[in-house]
């Protein structure tokens, strides 16, 4: 075949892409290599696969060979063609209903929403699973899975953290359900994961009312936000008391505590001294060797002073702040 004019290589492409097959496309494209550069021609070449997959897709989403989709779809699976695997399943999954591939289907269908990172969707796929086979094949597996679903699309600790407590509802009821599971180990490990999460919002929260100290513009009637801080600070102790950011919410009420008492009228500020001070001794005692070593017992030193000064006055304004 002699080599095609440089006229007619662009008609000429248009007639074969569409009547010839692809193998027979790349043999006249090679026979004709050479009016074309490495480039070029390398580009056509994927352009045509690319594009002769594209029409076999189509071909196949649009048959209505209900077990030759299917398996097409599970080919697509197993290659790891995720975006194809869930527009054939999200279609078949209607009509296999009732049929010995529904599970099957239903399953592949959650999973390739998982793998293509579409994991609400895949969530609430597994869900559906769950709640149509709780005693089916891969029951087990559908519920481990809502977890991951959720907890792969928590947020970052700053942000609401909705998502990461339906995760860590999720992880429990699987371990309740599954005491010996096959993913036992993962699951508890993403439980301490998505309950750091939760501490270290925690933590964001109450540094933040820290940071803004003083500043009354957030705050409603008789609100403070030291106050805040140390409510914060001392529920995330109680609710959290083996985390190991346990010494920052410690380090922000000792430092609340105390700039609580600087801020206060003066009615309560001997109290607010006296309880300062025990802070700080509460915190060397629990943390000898911190770095914020110095400051407690700066602020100790500091409490002690107002507290001598002030321990015998009797005539303190009693309005609140």
């Amino acid at each position: 075949m002699s080599p095609l004019s440089l006229n007619n290589r662009v008609f000429f492409l248009k007639i074969v892409f569409f009547t010839l097959p692809i193998e027979e496309i790349i043999v006249i494209l090679h026979d004709n290599f050479l009016i074309m550069n490495k480039i070029h021609f390398a580009a056509i070449i994927a352009a045509l696969l690319f594009t002769g997959c594209a029409n076999e897709f189509n071909k196949v989403y649009t048959t209505n060979n209900v077990p030759y989709k299917y398996e097409y779809a599970k080919e697509c699976f197993a290659k790891g063609k995720w975006t194809r695997t869930t527009t054939l399943l999200t279609d078949l999954i209607v009509v296999l209903k009732g049929t010995e591939n529904a599970q099957e289907s239903l399953y592949m269908l959650a999973m390739a929403q998982y793998n293509s990172k579409d994991y609400e969707g895949a969530a609430a796929t597994f869900k559906r699973y769950y709640s149509s086979y709780p005693k089916g094949d891969f029951a087990e597996n559908a519920e481990f899975y809502i977890g991951q679903s959720l907890y792969e699309s928590t947020p970052e600790p700053r942000l609401d953290q909705s998502a990461t407590v339906s995760a860590i509802s999720s992880f429990q009821e699987y371990l309740d359900l599954y005491p010996d599971a096959k993913h036992k180990a993962s699951a508890q490990q993403r439980l301490f994961e998505l309950q750091d999460k939760l501490v270290r919002k925690e933590l964001y929260n109450a540094q933040l009312y820290y940071d803004l100290g003083p500043y009354f513009g957030n705050c409603g009637p008789g609100e403070n936000n030291y106050e805040a801080c140390i409510i914060t600070a001392q529920n995330a102790l109680k609710d959290y008391p083996y985390s190991k950011l346990r010494e920052e919410f410690a380090t922000l009420l000792m430092k609340s505590k105390y700039e609580l008492a600087q801020q206060s009228v003066a009615s309560k500020q001997l109290e607010r001294y006296q309880d300062a001070e025990d802070e700080c001794y509460g915190f060397i005692n629990e943390y000898p060797d911190s770095k914020e070593r110095a400051t407690a017992e700066k602020y100790i030193a500091k409490c002690k002073e107002y507290i001598k000064a002030h321990i015998n006055d009797e005539n303190i304004p009693t309005f609140d702040r």
